[in-house]
């Protein structure tokens, strides 16, 4: 029994076409709509399972394709996230025979794989699978400098191995431990789900998060770009609601928080806390802003402000959070920047012992604010120092 499994985004056909090659189908997968048609026309597949929402030829469009000029009964099945009732009756209408929404399992849509065409004689027993399908495809991105001990958690993989959507890029920033072996030994075999991007000389958390950001920037499967801080004082379910807010909003960036709150795990040293606080209150007159917390390694961003907040090399090391926001403020100015930015409290946030910023680093990022508030003085971002590519997502 053949299938053929159409979507934009790879990282959606991977984890599908292994569970259903599992269970004894042949499949094979495209994320070109165009090659997906010759691929119809030459498979002769017994169940097609297409996208609605991809850039050029749709889901519909193929659709139509295979129904009216193809004059063909092919089983389809939609996968999509695109949930407008609208589009699920045109899909019907067009004589799709089922519609499934993201997120779900693995194995409800091996169940309707079932149900549609039947399931291929195969001896060998399988296992339930547990990864879910997700709606969007994100890329984040992890800075590492010495990092060895914190990366032999097996968290990382564990939650991209059950949750599909998601490429992980680890930036090895000029490590002098083994790092960057314990970062190959990651990739291995995982190469589709995670990029290890290597920094030969050390440039500090802000240019890895800069570079690791331009980087995935260049992947046009994935619908959103965040980073997150390696040692996972910030837990990764939680990223995924700031992945959620931002899916499901008009925010351009989507910050974490740990602002204490009911029903929130959040622990700090009480003199980091006090630190903290006075360096906030230094931040919220800078910016113009009432953010609670801009330093949280916890944030995601539409792709479409990559280039504006990470084109640029930043100017302090620590406290790049603050450059970012201060960006899009001088970009589209203060009124609209506040529309296009939110701070989302999180659940959880532990402070991890081992830090590498002390006590006189922190003394240290008060000058450095003053370094941001001379910088960037001007009210707005000179927009003529961008080239034309600049001012678009790079390619």
């Amino acid at each position: 029994m053949k299938i053929l499994a159409i979507d934009d985004q790879q990282l959606v056909l991977l984890p599908l076409q292994k569970r259903l090659e599992e269970l004894g189908y042949e499949v094979i997968i495209e994320t070109d709509a165009f090659k997906a048609i010759a691929h119809y026309n030459s498979f002769h597949p017994d169940l097609v399972i297409v996208d609605i929402n991809m850039p050029i030829v749709s889901g519909l469009d193929i659709i139509k394709h295979i129904r009216n000029t193809k004059n063909s009964q092919t089983p389809i099945m939609v996968l999509s996230g695109d949930t407008n009732d609208e589009t699920i009756t045109e899909g019907f209408e067009l004589g799709i025979n089922d519609y499934m929404k993201k997120p779900l399992s693995l194995n409800e849509i091996s169940a309707r794989v079932k149900r549609l065409i039947g399931a291929p004689e195969f001896k060998n027993t399988i296992i339930k699978s547990n990864v879910m399908i997700q709606e969007r495809c994100v890329g984040v991105v992890i800075p590492c400098y010495n990092e060895e001990k914190r990366l032999l958690s097996t968290k990382f993989i564990d939650y991209i191995s059950k949750n599909s959507g998601y490429h992980l890029c680890f930036v090895n920033d000029g490590s002098k431990d083994k790092t960057l072996k314990i970062l190959k030994g990651l990739q291995k075999g995982r190469e589709d789900f995670i990029t290890v991007y290597n920094c030969k000389k050390n440039g500090g958390k802000a240019e890895a998060v800069r570079l690791g950001m331009l980087h995935m920037a260049t992947k046009e499967d994935l619908d959103y770009i965040g980073f997150l801080d390696a040692d996972l004082s910030t837990d990764l379910a939680d990223f995924d609601d700031l992945i959620k807010t931002i899916d499901h909003s008009e925010f351009k960036i989507v910050s974490g928080s740990r602002i204490a709150r009911m029903g929130a795990n959040i622990t700090k040293e009480s003199a980091r806390m006090i630190i903290s606080l006075t360096i906030n209150f230094i931040i919220r007159k800078i910016l113009s802003m009432d953010f609670k917390d801009t330093q949280c390694g916890a944030k995601i961003f539409h792709k479409d402000v990559i280039n504006i907040v990470f084109k640029k090399e930043f100017v302090t090391q620590w406290i790049f959070d603050v450059e970012i926001f201060k960006r899009m403020t001088q970009y589209y100015g203060l009124k609209k920047a506040k529309t296009m930015l939110c701070e989302q409290p999180l659940k959880r946030w532990i402070h991890v012992d081992g830090s590498k910023l002390t006590m006189k680093d922190s003394i240290k990022i008060i000058g450095q604010l003053a370094q941001i508030a001379w910088v960037y003085r001007s009210k707005k971002i000179n927009i003529k120092s961008f080239t034309a590519s600049e001012l678009n997502v790079v390619q």
